[in-house]
Parts: structure tokens; sequence; C-alpha cells
């Protein structure tokens, strides 16, 4: 069995930063990560709040720089699923899917996906018209109707996006205004290819063999109407990926990792940053924070003599 002074887990800007400040320390590490590194970010059209980028960078470009930091370095890279965690002090087993690593520190960066809706025909049309990603899926609805769902910078940003490619860009919100930053509500708001549907909820999607129409209710009159559009985007906020973490580690209401400002969880040497741990802001930018500050915690965690 292969052993690490640390382990991180996932690839995200987190996930790269920790191992960075790790391998520049002189730990031996392993690294995980199931997918092609930089999690959500690849998924991102342009990121123009990352300081050092004032015209803006792609979510890929910025991701293919932070990954070349680590090209000079040698260690262990698993394209592997982290399927669980057995905690012990400077002990740790890692199991992934298909071999089992041991580690004195375990820095977790797994992230967030996007939540569901949880409607009928959500499942059924995934893949025919309903998305989470605008970027990914943008294309296939040039010239088209696409209604984008949520109220948070992610909606916001997304439904501007697909305004240069779509038709007309339907925005449904359940509350009466916008969480996101006033910046991008201005944008939404003076862009004449969307049209923002307040105080209402999308109940059911329909389509036979793609999305035809969505039904939605009203909150305020309890009005339902069937609007026609040929793609559904949901960006409805984010459930963490820490299905696969110890038992007695301690999470919030929503599963999000509890941590300190160190990024020590209530489990000795085991760490959480970025997405994937409990805070309000959840940003590249502060991504790569947790990530250097879980990866010098993970650092001086491993000087402590027993």
């Amino acid at each position: 069995m292969k052993e690490y002074e640390a382990f991180v887990i996932g690839g995200g800007p987190a996930g790269i930063t920790a191992c960075m400040y790790l391998l520049r320390a002189g730990v031996k590490i392993g690294w995980a990560e199931k997918f092609a590194p930089g999690g959500q970010v690849l998924n991102t059209e342009l990121i123009e709040n990352y300081p050092g980028f004032p015209e803006g960078i792609k979510g890929y470009e910025l991701m293919a720089k932070m990954e070349k930091h680590l090209s000079s370095f040698e260690f262990d890279k698993f394209t592997d699923e982290v399927l669980e965690i057995e905690h012990a002090y400077k002990n740790n087993k890692v199991k992934l899917s298909s071999e089992e690593v041991k580690a004195k520190s375990v820095i977790i960066c797994t992230g967030a996906t996007h939540k569901k809706l949880g409607i009928p025909g959500e499942e059924e049309l995934l893949g025919k018209g309903v998305s989470y990603c605008a970027l990914c899926d943008g294309m296939f609805f040039k010239d088209q109707l696409v209604a984008c769902i949520g109220g948070g910078n992610t909606a916001l940003e997304e439904s501007l996006y697909l305004s240069k490619l779509a038709k007309k860009v339907y925005l449904i919100h359940r509350r009466d205004q916008f969480r996101g930053y006033k910046v991008y509500q201005e944008r939404v708001l003076n862009n004449p290819k969307i049209e923002v549907i307040y105080n209402s909820v999308v109940e059911e999607i329909k389509g036979k063999d793609k999305v035809e129409e969505i039904l939605i209710l009203n909150k305020e009159t309890q009005s339902k109407t069937d609007l026609k559009v040929d793609g559904v985007f949901v960006f409805i906020g984010l459930a963490p990926n820490s299905y696969f973490i110890p038992k007695t580690m301690k999470v919030d209401e929503r599963g999000f990792i509890i941590t300190n400002n160190e990024m020590e969880t209530n489990l000795p040497g085991i760490f959480a940053a970025g997405d994937v741990r409990s805070k309000t802001c959840r940003q590249v930018v502060t991504a790569v924070g947790d990530g250097a500050q879980a990866a010098h915690s993970a650092y001086l965690f491993l000087q402590k003599r027993d």
C-alpha cells in the first residue's frame, strides 16, 4: 500500500493550490482527481474578478495555467474516485475505486455540484434540453428559446452568456429580487434578449424526446402558465461533494464540511478547502486562499512531534 505525508483530493483551484504549496515545502503527496483538473471552473466561460487579469480570462485557460505550476514536480496522481476515508491519527486510509493508500494528512478539495430541481421531466429530459452548464451546452440552442432558473451570481452570469447564443432567455426566479452581485443584475436587466420572470417557480418540464415547454407557477397569484422553450438551464445552488468523508466529521445542515480559519476539521490531520467547506463566499480566489491555508496547516501538522 502506497503511503504519503499528505493526500489531496480534488483538482479544482483549492486542490491544485494545496498540491503546489505542499510540493514546494518538500512534502511527499498523492493527488486524486477523477476528472480533468479544473473542477467547476472549466464550465465558466469568462472569469472577470480574478486579480491579475483585468480583461478577464476563460476558465479553462486559468486552470491550465494553475496546473502548469505543478509540472516541474514529481508526485503520484490518481485519476480515480475516492470512495471512503478512514480516519486514524497520522494513519488515515483513503479508499479509491482501484486501490487504497495511507496518508498522515488529508486535504479534501472536492468542491460542489449543481443542485437539481427535483420536478417531473428533469431527469427524463436530462441531456435532451435540460442542462446545468451553459458553457457546455449553450451552442446547442443557438437562435432558440431557453429558460434559466435561479437568482444568484451563477444564474445571472450564465443567462448573460446564453443571451449571446439564444434567440431569447427567460430568467425565472422564485423571489422578487436577485441575490447576485449588482454588476450582474444591471447587465441582465439591461439586456434586451433576457426576460425576467420574478416570484415564480418551474413545476414541470414537458416534452417527449426533447424539452418542449415548462409549467410555471406564479407564487403571488397561484396562476400556472405553459411556456414554450427549447432548453432549460438550472442554477439553483450547490450541494457538496462530501459523500465519502468519515461519519464523525462535522458538517453543516447542508452537508458542507465545517472547518476553522486554518481549514482544520474536527478530525486531527484532515483539512478541507474550497467549495466543499461551509462558508459564504465561493469564488476561485477564495478557493485558492483556502488551498494555500490548508496546505500550510497540513505542513505544520506533519511537523508535530507526537
